[in-house]
């Protein structure tokens, strides 16, 4: 299948002022929110089975899938609608043989060897970054910026011109129309969301700049 990742939420325990998860996840979805990802990297297996089945729990019905970063067998138990994987994650070829062909699996990509070894047949969508500095992230690597995004996306496009492009790291209301413009189909974003005092208009905002550089980018192609 083929997800919109056009306003692409992550949802990391760390990064959401100790707010309700479930509630912080209704806000985005109703914000306008197109997919959501549950992070988790400092609870135990439990309680990361926990969070993930309240996050898909409150999202019933709303027609914003659910992923879980990283961990396959915490998406399998919560009945996720997918995983994203890193690099150093496992292989996206094993998380399609457990997930099965309906899950939405998505795929990290930092340099120019990882975008031509994408595995367009068996990702979904595939996230590029960090586009700037971030601290919702520790990245050790430097950020891409907008040429290093452009360069990246039209490689991963080389193999499956469809396969979404998403970005990440840095990405606020007021730069997602240029990170769109240099190539982007979507961004992700941890803070510029659940952060926000108000998340649910950090969503809408965040994502009304995003329709607007799309639509622009449409424009122009024409």
């Amino acid at each position: 299948m083929i997800p919109d990742i056009r306003c692409y939420a992550i949802l990391d325990p760390e990064h959401c002022r100790g707010r309700d998860l479930a509630v912080l996840a209704r806000a985005a979805a109703e914000g306008g929110a197109t997919i959501l990802q549950l992070r988790d990297k400092v609870g135990t297996t439990r309680e990361m089975v926990e969070r993930a089945r309240i996050v898909v729990a409150a999202l019933a019905g709303a027609k914003v899938p659910v992923l879980v970063n990283d961990r396959v067998d915490v998406a399998l138990a919560a009945r996720a609608a997918g995983v994203h994987v890193g690099q150093d994650d496992m292989n996206p070829q094993d998380v399609r043989r457990l997930m099965g062909p309906e899950a939405i699996v998505g795929l990290t990509v930092k340099t120019a060897e990882q975008a031509a070894e994408v595995p367009s047949g068996l990702v979904d969508y595939v996230c590029i970054g960090g586009v700037f500095t971030t601290v919702s992230k520790h990245n050790p690597d430097p950020p891409v910026g907008l040429a290093g995004l452009a360069r990246l996306a039209a490689r991963v496009r080389l193999k499956r011109p469809d396969l979404p492009v998403g970005a990440i790291a840095g990405i606020r209301a007021d730069n997602a129309g240029e990170v769109i413009a240099a190539g982007a189909d979507g961004v992700a974003v941890i803070s510029e969301i659940f952060m926000a005092e108000d998340p649910r208009a950090a969503t809408q905002g965040l994502r009304a700049a995003v329709d607007a550089a799309l639509a622009a980018k449409r424009e122009g192609a024409r």
